[in-house]
């Protein structure tokens, strides 16, 4: 069968972008970590300089179906949906949500609207995207989707983020794209703040892995070295072009689209998404959760970059010094995490608080076993780091924020999100640290 990407016409000058993308979904990269070949269940990712005149081809290869439902809201309808449609013909009948929220019931209204489809195709970013994966996980039917904007690694995730019934915002299991494609002259017509999202999105490789190997070498947590591997070249090179983003040029969005993909595979591969989510996740994921009529209508890469830049301040602080940092037992409130969320909320954060809490015997041989390994783990966690102030410098020239202040949102509300967001999961990031150090607070009233 002619390949999904051979049906494509490419200029002259034309890049390959899906070069190692293309090996990783072949199973012809050998991941680091174990010597064989890394596997994927995304087999059909492409990233073009233009898929106009093709996308018809590209679904009845990558996903025959006798029926399509073109899922998109009025925005990624107008940019690129009603070609989508259109292309398919009799094949397509067309659903247009109205502001639509990826929560439960959205889903549910998503699955009576597409009952007559065998597949969906969503048209969109992430609450579109993640709505069509998660209905349709749900439904055993297939589903492609086609980006409108680099806005999040989440085309390449088997996860959905789905705010339940309850309220409570969290990760769901979901399954693969049949086919994630990409294209660059779409997505550089995305509003800035998307793309200056994505790019946030991706700056929080730096952090996360501080944060993660940090927790391996002390408490023996996974970690894994093939996420960060496959994002090396790329890192540098988007990096190097973060002012272009900001001038939405396609060579620029086409590096972004390229390591949020990898972003994504490196998650695919490890079967966890610690490699792009620890301190930083949580902060932008209590705030999603608990900031109710507070939030200021931010996305999640807006978040994460701002909440990047935070977690790269803080560790720079801890990184800071010669002498190996000492804690003290978890001040663990119970009562006061029950009175603080919604009765839904509260036992899976009292379940991840209590995971983390240290008392006095744990914490000295923490204390030991860190000041034993401190020369050592401090050089290699700097060598992974990201200053900062390169981090924000980078993320305003995309055209993003790198402060709560500089995407409107609330002091008070981002305050309270860095003291609390350790409680939400279990996962064991410098934000823990600080607090059992006893400096978190005045990290806060420093930062804020």
């Amino acid at each position: 069968m002619q390949s999904a990407s051979s049906a494509l016409r490419r200029p002259a000058g034309w890049r390959d972008w899906n070069e190692l993308i293309r090996d990783v979904s072949a199973g012809e990269w050998i991941n680091p970590d174990t010597g064989r070949p890394a596997e994927v269940p995304f087999k059909t990712v492409l990233i073009e300089d233009s898929l106009r005149g093709g996308e018809a081809d590209l679904l009845i290869r990558t996903m025959p179906a006798a029926r399509y439902a073109v899922v998109a809201d009025a925005d990624t309808y107008d940019a690129l949906g009603y070609v989508i449609a259109r292309s398919l013909g009799d094949r397509a009948m067309t659903v247009i949500l109205d502001h639509p929220h990826a929560d439960e019931g959205c889903v549910s209204d998503l699955q009576q609207k597409t009952r007559g489809a065998d597949a969906l195709v969503a048209v969109g970013s992430g609450t579109i995207n993640d709505l069509c994966k998660y209905a349709t996980a749900k439904d055993g039917r297939p589903y492609s989707v086609f980006g409108t904007a680099p806005s999040m690694n989440g085309y390449t995730s088997t996860t959905a983020s789905i705010t339940l019934n309850d309220g409570l915002k969290t990760t769901l299991p979901a399954h693969a794209a049949k086919g994630v494609f990409l294209d660059i002259e779409v997505s550089a017509a995305a509003p800035q703040y998307l793309i200056a999202a994505g790019f946030g999105d991706s700056l929080c490789r730096s952090t996360a892995q501080v944060d993660w190997f940090f927790s391996h070498i002390m408490l023996g947590t996974h970690y894994a070295t093939s996420p960060y591997v496959l994002q090396t070249a790329d890192e540098e090179a988007m990096l190097a072009r973060s002012a272009g983003l900001g001038h939405r040029d396609h060579e620029a969005i086409g590096y972004l689209h390229r390591i949020l993909t990898l972003g994504g595979y490196g998650i695919s591969i490890t079967g966890m998404s610690h490699p792009g989510s620890m301190g930083e996740h949580q902060i932008s994921h209590w705030i999603d959760s608990f900031a109710g009529d507070r939030h200021p209508g931010t996305v999640h890469g807006q978040q994460v970059g701002v909440t990047s830049v935070t977690m790269a301040r803080l560790q720079e602080l801890i990184l800071a010094s010669e002498t190996a940092p000492r804690i003290r037992p978890t001040e663990l409130d119970e009562a006061a995490i029950a009175a603080r969320y919604p009765a839904a909320a509260v036992g899976y954060c009292l379940e991840a608080s209590r995971a983390k809490a240290m008392d006095q015997a744990r914490a000295d041989r923490f204390n030991a076993e860190l000041e034993a390994r401190w020369p050592e783990l401090r050089k290699t966690l700097l060598a992974m780091a990201v200053p900062s102030k390169v981090l924000a410098d980078h993320i305003r020239a995309a055209g993003g924020g790198a402060t709560a202040a500089e995407i409107g949102m609330d002091r008070g509300l981002y305050r309270e999100a860095l003291r609390h967001a350790k409680e939400l999961r279990n996962r064991y990031s410098m934000l823990d640290l600080a607090a059992d150090m006893g400096i978190l607070e005045d990290f806060i009233a420093e930062e804020c």
